[in-house]
């Protein structure tokens, strides 16, 4: 009953006109949708704004799925709204009508980048920091000493250069971390980029070692309080209900060259074309991506 309760919150409202019967799938399409990780605690710099900026395509049928992180300084020049940094579009959309902000800030990435959405999902930071303490910790290698501590908000990041076991709280840590005010080594976006990437599989496997629904529960009572989403709510309890069946053995993480030129970073056309294309592959939708290089600030 909390799985199923976990599973309403997360998923799309019902439409007033919905069938209440739902034909369960034997075998799950290929699906396509945009995550955004979202920091909306009290005092957080970022608020609305969408730090973690995902196109992912997975494909049931392969056990395999692909993902392309944007930066989040990314200049992007939409026709018919201002020119900004890629993370600055769904708290736009929020402050507009944040009852309709997954399915105007899901069309606009899908019209911007010529790639077909099926979904979105909305991530609030936290739900990391509770569902790996649920998890019992990931086994990271952490790539470089991190220091960094804001009083303001509370973060104090102060994290061990090495391989070892982290809780939710220095997992945060080590997917946020980019500046330092006590002495290390600052970071880029491109390696919060791949420290997100390798958090998110080692998530995805622990998670399908999850032996029936009861172990869910807890996870899923922390993502029900933290994720939003505009997927249909049976159709994402047969996904849960079959994660074994469905979920990725393989990820393979896109990359793209790019450059950081003050206030946006710039990505190479030609990575970010073939990004797409290979997202499309991956969903068997290639013959559809219309990439459009307008809308994106590209190196020379």
């Amino acid at each position: 009953m909390k799985a199923n309760e976990a599973i309403q919150s997360i998923a799309a409202p019902k439409p007033v006109d919905a069938p209440d019967n739902y034909v369960k799938k034997d075998s799950f399409e290929p699906i396509t949708f945009l995550l955004a990780g979202v920091d909306s605690r009290d005092g957080g710099d970022g608020m609305m704004n969408a730090d973690v900026l995902m196109l992912v395509s997975m494909n049931p049928q392969t056990h395999s799925a692909s993902m392309l992180s944007l930066p989040r300084d990314l200049l992007l020049k939409p026709s018919g709204l201002p020119s900004r940094k890629a993370n600055y579009y769904y708290a736009h959309f929020y402050l507009k009508d944040k009852e309709q902000v997954i399915p105007n800030t899901k069309q606009f990435f899908s019209d911007l980048t010529g790639f077909p959405l099926d979904y979105m999902v909305v991530v609030n930071f936290d739900a990391l920091r509770q569902t790996v303490d649920a998890l019992g910790g990931l086994q990271i290698d952490v790539d470089m000493d991190m220091k960094y501590r804001d009083t303001v908000d509370g973060t104090n990041i102060d994290l061990k250069k090495g391989l070892q076991t982290l809780d939710g709280q220095q997992v945060l840590d080590f997917v946020r971390y980019r500046k330092s005010n006590r002495g290390t080594q600052e970071s880029s976006d491109f390696a919060r980029n791949d420290r997100q990437q390798q958090v998110i599989k080692q998530i995805i496997e622990k998670l399908g070692n999850f032996q029936g629904i009861s172990q869910w529960g807890k996870v899923l009572e922390i993502i029900g309080d933290n994720v939003k989403s505009d997927i249909p709510g049976p159709e994402l309890q047969q996904w849960i209900y079959s994660f074994n069946k469905i979920k990725p053995n393989q990820i393979h993480t896109l990359q793209m060259d790019s450059v950081w030129r003050s206030p946006f970073v710039y990505v190479k056309k030609e990575d970010l074309q073939q990004a797409l294309l290979d997202l499309g592959k991956e969903a068997e939708l290639q013959s559809e991506i219309k990439f459009k290089e307008n809308n994106f600030g590209l190196m020379n």
